[in-house]
């Protein structure tokens, strides 16, 4: 096979996946700098999603109650309390519930540092509850997305380890016929793809390589919006634990092979059971912004910089490549930022590395100097990195 940058198709669109409206954010801060409690959690709540208050009067107390996976969430704001309920999974007969106890217990220590998760009537609950004086935008947002992931995490987890049951069924809604095809098309690609690079890699005795293409691969899927349930968690703990460097590299790439090959096997009616469009309370991943994306562009600079002084294609194309699909993990991106990474992965798509690796890197320093643009508007400084990699 040739040497060329593997193939990307950005995912089809879900229907209910939450969007943050970064200007609600500055709003908030200002609402908290000028002691205007109410307000600071009105537009901290509009910033993670906008839609959970449409159409709601806000003078008085304020209730929302959306679902998030199998859970639901419960916000009320009065005039001197935020209390935030979620009940998410139900205690049956057939529950172990000493080790689901036990488990219980250490969560509530740690990961959780503002919830808690109780006991109430055979269900369990997330709960949270504080003064309106006390209410800051980065505590409300921290509870409510601390709430929000491990409700959603927990759940499927908890069902399968610990035969607990779940609260309710998911609001979900299928994917079409069509959807459904074109999304197993693109899984289909991936895992292909994925054989064919551990080969090449191989062949040529680039093992290390073969944790990029693997990084890449599961990084492709667990990005799109629609994978839910147990595949979704899977994805996340081998992509948590390919980027862990206290474990051994070696062994992660002999896990991350294992694991791809297991998704290999899996048939498309397998990965159709963990693929459907659900309603969310508020995005899973963390808030975005021009200086947040630009301060994680300056800790990649050190190994651009290298790569660009050694005229070292292959490795700025995949370091590159895996950097901005980590970014869309990691971060519920606005519409420019997303864009501009979908553009430049579709534009380098099949392309040969000399080729591709000055278009990375245009979209790179783009968010290095907080000026990203999409393809259609970006400015023009082919010249200078085709003379660095021509």
């Amino acid at each position: 096979m040739k040497n060329v940058v593997p193939t990307f198709k950005r995912p089809i669109k879900s229907k209910d996946e939450p969007r943050t409206d970064v200007s609600h954010w500055d709003k908030a801060m200002d609402a908290y700098d000028a002691k205007d409690h109410r307000k600071t959690i009105i537009e901290t709540i509009n910033y993670m999603n906008p839609s959970l208050l449409w159409g709601k009067e806000t003078n008085g107390n304020i209730e929302i109650d959306q679902g998030q996976g199998s859970a639901q969430i419960h916000v009320k704001v009065t005039n001197d309390k935020f209390l935030v309920k979620a009940p998410f999974l139900k205690i049956t007969e057939n529950t172990n519930k000493v080790a689901l106890f036990r488990k219980i217990g250490e969560i509530n220590f740690n990961p959780l540092t503002l919830a808690q998760i109780r006991l109430r009537n055979d269900t369990l609950w997330f709960e949270y509850e504080m003064p309106v004086t006390l209410a800051q935008p980065y505590k409300i947002y921290d509870v409510l997305r601390e709430i929000c992931v491990y409700a959603d995490d927990y759940d499927d987890e908890f069902v399968e380890k610990y035969k607990a049951g779940f609260y309710q069924e998911p609001n979900v809604t299928p994917l079409s016929e069509e959807e459904k095809e074109k999304v197993w098309q693109q899984i289909n690609t991936i895992l292909t793809e994925w054989k064919e690079y551990v080969a090449f890699f191989k062949e040529k005795r680039w093992d290390a390589f073969q944790w990029d293409i693997t990084v890449i691969s599961i990084l492709k899927i667990v990005n799109m919006p629609y994978v839910h349930g147990n595949l979704r968690t899977k994805l996340q703990e081998y992509v948590h634990n390919l980027f862990n460097g206290k474990i051994d590299f070696n062994h992660r790439i002999d896990k991350g092979n294992n694991f791809m090959q297991k998704l290999c096997a899996k048939t498309k009616d397998e990965y159709m059971k963990d693929i459907y469009h659900a309603e969310a309370f508020v995005s899973l991943k963390w808030r975005s912004s021009t200086q947040i994306l630009q301060d994680d562009a300056k800790n990649m600079e050190r190994n651009v910089a290298k790569y660009v002084k050694d005229r070292d294609n292959l490795m700025l194309c995949y370091y590159l490549q895996y950097s901005f699909l980590h970014i869309l993990y990691n971060f519920n991106v606005e519409e420019v930022h997303k864009n501009a990474i979908y553009d430049v992965l579709e534009e380098v798509s099949g392309k040969e590395l000399h080729i591709a690796a000055p278009k990375l890197l245009k979209t790179y320093y783009g968010f290095l100097d907080g000026n990203t643009k999409t393809s259609s508007k970006s400015g023009s400084k082919k010249g200078l990195f085709a003379k660095l990699f021509g």
